[in-house]
């Protein structure tokens, strides 16, 4: 299984409403990530972990086209693909019915469960590891005078279950400070210096526990 969450396509657009003009790269870029990622995994499920659109309330031009051209690459490289609805996805049943497909709330694989995260739905006693993404996780490295944020993956408990937090695959933004901002999602109003923090750049770095790198602040 190959899952992602937070592509936010449509992003570049609403900047560009705002009066914020960039160039729009963003879905080329992630088409160029996912083809090394399927290359590596050669998925048969892919799941999309919520929030593929960017707008809440309407579809944008750059969403209908961008999000139906990613469908269909995503379609032709596995044989299921999952559309989960995040809390930006109000309006995505209209893309997914136009490839005869629905977005739903929550995905069970055996003892694995997928679900966005921005509220905590039921919760099958059989699950193990939860799967979300939402937070757009992130941690800020500083070495002197200088900091940089990276896009990271976390791992904790919850519950007594594994779970694991999705980095955002949206290129644009580097998510939020998980050691120092408030968290957004109710998985993660809790107490997170004991969780694991993994970065996947050139090769996978692993930073240990957050509370190491809080104490490097």
């Amino acid at each position: 299984m190959l899952a992602f969450s937070d592509v936010h396509l449509g992003y570049e657009e609403a900047l560009t409403k705002q009066g914020i003009l960039i160039p729009k790269f963003h879905f080329k870029d992630l088409v160029l990530r996912l083809e090394k990622m399927i290359q590596a995994v050669k998925p048969r499920v892919i799941v999309v972990n919520g929030d593929l659109k960017h707008e809440f309330g309407t579809i944008s031009d750059d969403e209908w086209r961008n999000a139906l051209k990613l469908i269909d690459f995503l379609r032709k490289n596995c044989e299921e693909l999952v559309l989960l609805k995040g809390n930006h996805d109000k309006m995505m049943d209209p893309i997914a019915c136009k490839r005869d497909m629905k977005a739903v709330k929550e995905h069970v694989a055996g003892d694995v469960m997928f679900c966005h995260g921005d509220f905590v739905p039921f919760i099958p006693d059989n699950v193990k590891t939860i799967v979300i993404g939402h937070e757009h996780p992130a941690v800020r490295v500083r070495e002197g005078v200088r900091s940089e944020k990276f896009k990271c993956f976390l791992h904790g408990k919850w519950d007594g279950k594994q779970l694991i937090v999705l980095p955002s695959m949206n290129l644009l933004t580097e998510g939020t400070d998980v050691a120092s901002e408030l968290v957004m999602s109710p998985f993660l109003k809790r107490d997170l210096s004991d969780f694991d923090v993994w970065i996947v750049a050139d090769k996978i770095y692993e930073f240990g526990k957050l509370k190491k790198i809080e104490k490097m602040k």
